[in-house]
């Protein structure tokens, strides 16, 4: 596996495949919490390899950029606009997972332009989502603050690798950078705290209007996510392909070629412009 080129644009780092003859929309991987750019590790080598220009930002506060306060919903939306914006973007395959689905799904709804085909993985983006116990330790005052303070390096460990057998140790260095500063500290705190689920209700329907090829890849054992949730964005979707593997939440950990398959397959077989 080659390590993607690190690179900078609009003050967030990323990682990036370069630029391949073939052309076509390049594809933009977002991230959710805790992980960063790295959990594409192998993913953006395989879609390289397939002549796809992927790219893989770490959102503001995570890996290797800096937090941007205040580090709100609404502000990690900007972020994402200024980085496709910088890094001189067009139409885009959009692949997200978990709460860079609510950060990148809304995107893609505010800038339809923008989005050829989305790839949908273990995320919520539905007004009736169910907080499961992190998020709302981390959404409650002072239990969330008593959380990510207290929380070292080896409680991220194990944390994550309860979760996941793909986790080794220098993913949970790549992770823990998340946790380095109080500013990003902070940060995580405030996205949490400014997910107003009633915000999503203007969305109902609008993927679907989004009339793009989809792709939803889902890992089916995923403790923090309902299992419905594949088939409601499915249902939701009009032609939009469901694959469910047997992998955890963090299933591009779990399962990395598999995933990398999957996806790299419905590139080629939708062929979005």
């Amino acid at each position: 596996m080659s390590e993607a080129a690190r690179e900078l644009a609009g003050g967030i780092s990323y990682r990036d495949t370069g630029p391949v003859p073939a052309g076509g929309p390049a594809v933009l991987c977002l991230h959710g919490w805790p992980q960063s750019s790295y959990m594409w590790r192998h993913l953006l080598p395989a879609l390289g390899s397939a002549g796809r220009h992927a790219l893989a930002p770490d959102l503001p506060g995570f890996g290797d950029s800096p937090a941007d306060s205040p580090g709100t919903w609404a502000r990690h939306v900007e972020a994402v606009d200024r980085f496709h914006r910088e890094a001189g973007l067009e139409r885009v395959v959009l692949v997200v997972h978990d709460t860079g689905g609510a950060i990148g799904l809304r995107w893609a709804c505010d800038r339809p332009e923008a989005v050829a085909a989305l790839v949908i993985t273990n995320t919520g983006f539905f007004p009736d989502y169910e907080w499961h116990a992190i998020a709302q330790t981390m959404r409650t005052p002072m239990q969330g603050e008593a959380l990510v303070d207290s929380l070292s390096r080896d409680g991220l460990a194990t944390l994550l690798q309860e979760s996941s057998d793909g986790i080794d140790d220098r993913a949970v260095d790549e992770y823990w950078k998340a946790f380095s500063t109080a500013e990003n500290r902070r940060g995580m705190l405030e996205l949490y705290r400014s997910f107003d689920l009633d915000e999503l209700r203007p969305y109902e329907g609008r993927l679907a209007a989004l009339g793009v090829p989809t792709l939803i890849l889902w890992g089916e054992q995923d403790d923090y996510l309902p299992r419905d949730y594949a088939s409601r964005f499915a249902g939701e979707i009009p032609g939009a392909e469901l694959v469910s593997l047997d992998a955890g939440h963090f299933l591009f950990e779990d399962e990395p070629e598999r995933c990398a398959r999957e996806i790299v397959d419905f590139l080629r077989d939708s062929d979005p412009r």
